[in-house]
């Protein structure tokens, strides 16, 4: 790239145009962290968490200072990812799909028993839109969408897919809780047996499909399971399966250092995935982007945030967020705009040249866009739903203004904050301020009618 094209890009002046243009159908690696909190990388604050590679590579591109999961648990924000819309639109995909296929709420529960619960194929996803113009593809780790084989990767336009079926896998024996204690390790959609820890086994099978796949353009969405319970560090394999006992399998009573060495080697990972984009000579035509699911649970490093993994609390949804993109954005930059899991969905495929078919739509903006040009997204307001038996938690913000409700049953807890002033949601402004209450839960309404799933 020449220095004139270089200092109008970080001048914000040249076009977004342009900058698509400059790498021509970039290649994608979406690595994707699991319940990995706000504060447990050492760009984002962790002082006993080493993660060297991924400071790196926010010192190398951007790090977003407000980002947000779609959702505060693992299914949901997956499936915003893959649709770029929000999750709702889905049906039965509010709430974690449950261990052995079981749904957690009414409309999941009846999917279910139609065995219907899931991401159906009729679902329009980023992997196929990049397959539809010729990019190779690949889902390398966690998978979550749904047990029954219709819902596997391949029908969702993934060329490869080596992927753990449900939300917790022994790391080691890959099984899922006992006492089913089922193996959920699959290859292509068919059961299969790997020697390994599956942090390592990840990184192995992205490395031998990169030997193979770096000479044309790529999409390789690296679903991490690690820091997901159990916890088991990389050096812990025992002769059997975790039993139901452990505590290890309680997702909120980590060992603090076991913690820390999942995080570790899931760096080291991401760094021997890094390394071979630099040996096969793609890394400076490569889009890299790393960020996690949903909030963390009790076992991560403490934060300003509120609220863990299962609630609209920002502790619950804020989770790092970093993107490298030669050429297009410039290093070291901070964001510090809100923005949403979906939202680099719609910049990958804008980024690829990737339509989206007639009537279809994105919920969420080209985010790199504004990124690349200094600029804030346009003005809206975010949503979020979550659902888990008869609780219901929501929230909405617009601005710096978020409203939060907690539904439990026929009764209601209710919050307004604001971020900018209170960034940990500790002064409860709802009795106080009833205007912007009853704006923001119309808003709220109004979204929940609009979103409401086709089955």
């Amino acid at each position: 790239m020449n220095h004139c094209l270089v200092a109008l890009i970080g001048s914000g002046i040249l076009s977004w145009q342009a900058l698509a243009a400059a790498p021509a159908k970039p290649n994608i690696l979406f690595l994707l962290a699991d319940d990995l909190g706000w504060t447990d990388l050492g760009c984002y604050g962790a002082t006993d968490i080493r993660t060297p590679r991924l400071d790196a590579l926010a010192r190398e591109g951007v790090r977003f200072t407000q980002f947000y999961a779609n959702g505060p648990e693992c299914s949901p924000t997956r499936t915003a990812l893959l649709t770029g819309r929000y999750q709702q639109r889905v049906g039965g995909l509010e709430c974690a799909i449950g261990t052995g296929n079981v749904g957690r709420y009414d409309d999941a529960i009846r999917l279910a028993a139609q065995h219907d619960l899931g991401m159906p194929a009729s679902e329009t996803t980023i992997a196929r839109l990049l397959k539809n113009v010729g990019y190779a593809t690949a889902l390398i780790g966690k998978w979550h969408l749904g047990y029954e084989d219709k819902f596997a990767p391949g029908g969702h336009g993934f060329d490869h897919s080596l992927y753990c079926l449900g939300g917790g896998m022994d790391y080691f024996h890959h099984v899922e809780e006992p006492p089913a204690s089922t193996p959920v390790l699959r290859l292509d959609g068919k059961p299969v047996q790997r020697d390994g820890y599956f942090t390592d086994l990840i990184a192995d099978d992205a490395l031998r499909w990169l030997g193979e796949h770096a000479k044309k353009p790529f999409f390789l969405y690296v679903p991490f399971t690690a820091p997901h319970a159990p916890f088991q560090g990389p050096d812990e394999k025992l002769p059997a399966p975790l039993p139901a006992s452990s505590e290890r399998w309680k997702q909120g009573q980590a060992p603090p250092r076991v913690y820390a060495a999942m995080i570790e080697r899931m760096d080291e990972a991401v760094g021997r995935i890094l390394d071979a984009l630099n040996k096969s000579g793609v890394a400076d035509r490569t889009m890299v982007i790393f960020t996690s699911d949903n909030g963390g649970t009790a076992s991560a490093r403490p934060s300003r945030l509120r609220g863990i993994k299962g609630t609209t609390f920002e502790g619950g949804i804020r989770v790092p967020g970093i993107v490298r993109w030669p050429g297009v954005l410039k290093a070291g930059v901070e964001y510090p705009h809100p923005a949403l899991t979906f939202d680099l969905t719609a910049s990958i495929a804008r980024a690829a040249g990737a339509p989206l078919p007639a009537g279809r739509t994105f919920d969420g903006v080209d985010i790199l866009h504004h990124v690349a040009v200094n600029e804030p997204p346009p003005a809206r307001s975010l949503f979020w739903r979550q659902r888990r038996g008869d609780r219901t938690w929501r929230a909405v913000r617009d601005g710096a203004l978020k409203f939060v409700s907690d539904t439990k049953g026929p009764g209601a807890d209710e919050f307004l904050f604001d971020l900018d002033a209170d960034p940990g949601e500790k002064q409860n402004l709802f009795p106080t301020r009833a205007a912007a209450v009853q704006r923001l839960k119309a808003r709220l309404a109004a979204w929940e009618a609009e979103v409401k799933p086709v089955r």
